[in-house]
């Protein structure tokens, strides 16, 4: 299992969503895509990606001036 860090801070909706699912058809079942956004909308794009696509989001911190979420890609 490998986690892949991808820093999409700045990025307004829809595009953390659309840099992480083209991230995530780079990676193979288990592994693990973490990303960091600064879009207050992206912990529920993320949730509601995940519902969608059956990866699931092992993590959704948020920090001072970021968010952090990770994905665990569907086998």
């Amino acid at each position: 299992m490998t986690t892949v860090k991808l820093d999409l801070k700045g990025l307004n909706c829809p595009l953390p969503v659309l840099r992480a699912n083209k991230k995530m058809k780079e990676l193979m079942a288990g592994d693990i895509l973490e990303v960091e956004v600064t879009d207050p909308a992206a912990p529920k794009d993320f949730e509601t990606y995940s519902e969608t696509t059956g990866h699931e989001l092992v993590k959704n911190e948020a920090g001072e001036d970021m968010f952090t979420l990770a994905l665990k890609k569907a086998g």
